[in-house]
């Protein structure tokens, strides 16, 4: 089963020009590390550098979140604000077709530049998108059946995430495990990282196995809260056990199931694991994400990207959800093989 490590966003609030320049040359950094040709350095500047100026001309309260995806070999850049909101988004899509309260200016180029790339914008609640840049030589592996979106940020003042996750995937089955070490800081990333590396010793064990074995490993940690659940595409089932407040929502237009695990602390103390059941919808979302998220959010918000690049549902349950003063990680997934 391959084993795909989670990535954890760094953010950029656009405060001022000078703040995309910050995120332009972070991404550089990943580029390198990527070993990213200069032409596929180059493209990834421009599209941080249109993002950015966009956020800063027309947006209120926007910002990047850059991170590397090593698995894929590229760059994720999402765009986040709290409006105004673009009125005509296929108008603004089009080249030379900017306003004074609209975004539009470069966002031709980004679709063009990138290779990925998707919107979202309402009015007035504003805009969220997310481009990835690749190495040119990356190599194409086969379709996924299941896509990831996610985005996985720091507590403010924090240089490393307490929460983590990691994702397995063989053939039509999927397996995920989200963590959230108590507290933030290094001391909550170090037991929220050694939580994915016990999932990653045996990523096709069942849930409650996962849940179990994540519990013995995390005994000399402070301890995490953890949610581990599995997918099979196949039969169209969805399985998860946990312990404390990682919860998540299975969503679909006619479906909206939520994703709760039992009392208690993985590597403290958890009460014998259960595992749980159900249908897994065509075309749904399954979203799991940390307390750093709020757990009332309505399921409307999301309806409208169901369809689109699952990292979108990621972006505005954090932009609108967030409380602002812990580690905040929102996973997506959405099934590819119906």
């Amino acid at each position: 089963m391959e084993v795909v490590t989670g990535w954890t966003h760094k953010s950029f609030p656009v405060e001022d020009a000078s703040r995309v320049g910050e995120a332009r040359r972070h991404a550089a950094q990943l580029a390198a590390g990527l070993a990213f040709s200069e032409v596929d350095a180059g493209r990834l500047a421009l599209v941080v550098t249109e993002l950015g100026t966009n956020l800063h001309r027309h947006a209120r309260k926007g910002r990047l979140l850059v991170a590397a995806r090593p698995h894929a070999r590229d760059v994720e850049v999402v765009a986040i604000d709290e409006g105004p909101g673009i009125v005509n988004l296929h108008l603004s899509m089009q080249d030379g077709q900017s306003s004074g309260r609209t975004p539009g200016t470069g966002l031709g180029a980004i679709r063009r530049l990138a290779d990925d790339f998707d919107i979202h914008s309402s009015v007035p609640d504003g805009t969220v998108s997310v481009a990835r840049v690749r190495g040119s030589d990356a190599p194409q592996g086969p379709a996924a059946s299941v896509r990831i979106g996610a985005v996985c940020l720091p507590a403010p003042g924090e240089a490393v995430c307490g929460d983590a996750w990691t994702a397995g995937r063989l053939g039509a089955r999927f397996s995920l495990m989200v963590a959230d070490g108590l507290g933030h800081g290094p001391e909550a990333a170090k037991a929220s990282l050694a939580a994915s590396a016990a999932f990653a010793r045996h990523p096709s064990a069942a849930p409650r196995e996962q849940v179990q074995q994540t519990h013995q490993a995390l005994q000399t940690t402070r301890g995490a809260a953890i949610c581990a659940l599995a997918i099979d595409g196949e039969a169209s089932r969805l399985s998860y056990s946990g312990a404390g407040n990682v919860v998540g929502r299975v969503l679909s237009g006619v479906f909206d199931k939520s994703i709760i695990t039992q009392h208690g602390t993985a590597g403290l103390q958890i009460r014998r694991p259960e595992e749980t059941a159900m249908e897994l919808p065509a075309h749904a979302l399954v979203i799991v994400h940390s307390d750093g998220i709020d757990t009332r959010w309505r399921a409307d918000r999301i309806l409208p990207v169901m369809q689109k690049d699952p990292t979108l549902a990621a972006a505005i349950l954090l932009r609108d959800h967030t409380r602002h003063r812990d580690d905040a990680t929102v996973v997506v997934l959405r099934r590819e093989d119906q």
